[in-house]
């Protein structure tokens, strides 16, 4: 149960919010538990769920690309919430095949054939283990797949995006309301 009320409002007034909700849904089919949670604090909502979908859709990643990092990301930082949730999007909202998903939860990097999404996913992971442990070479190998110096920024900043997710739903204990199939296929041991 959350450690925090899930304020499912009545109604949604603020223009802002509304029209999170409304993206949102077209992505997830509906809204989860976490923006309820979120709502807790409406000023601080919308700022992060504004900049979010800034990092979402200006810049040099593709929706899929940037889903595929919140999935190994979130996996990685034991956040099945988040997790499922990037699956979902990945699954119901951008079309991509349930299988294709799967396997990226059970064999990780190892399931990616694009060496762009590769390079990407490689960057990313090794930022939220030890950001201090990027060298030159990885900023490079980012370069040689096509990023300019905004896709760099943005990837950074989007591996921040996610584990501040994961930490705010980790630690609230955010009530889980994704596919229990996608819970059980990226953390097996714990069911």
């Amino acid at each position: 149960m959350a450690r925090v009320k899930i304020a499912k409002p009545d109604s949604v007034e603020d223009p802002a919010v509304a029209g999170i909700f409304e993206w949102v849904t077209q992505m997830e089919g509906s809204v989860p538990n976490h923006f309820y949670v979120e709502l807790n604090f409406p000023a601080f909502f919308t700022a992060k769920l504004g900049a979010t979908k800034v990092l979402w859709e200006e810049g040099e990643l593709s929706m899929e690309e940037i889903q595929h990092i919140g999935i190994l990301v979130s996996q990685a930082n034991g956040c099945a919430y988040c997790t499922a949730a990037f699956c979902t999007i990945l699954n119901y909202g951008l079309n991509s095949p349930e299988n294709t998903v799967g396997e990226l939860l059970t064999e990780g990097v190892d399931a990616v054939r694009q060496p762009r999404l590769r390079a990407l996913l490689d960057y990313a992971l090794k930022v939220n283990l030890d950001a201090a442990s990027i060298t030159d070479a990885d900023v490079d190998a980012l370069r040689d797949v096509g990023l300019t110096d905004l896709g760099i920024v943005q990837i950074t900043h989007i591996v921040s995006d996610f584990a501040a997710y994961n930490r705010l739903n980790l630690a609230l204990d955010t009530d889980y309301d994704y596919r229990s199939f996608w819970q059980q296929i990226a953390f097996p041991s714990s069911h």
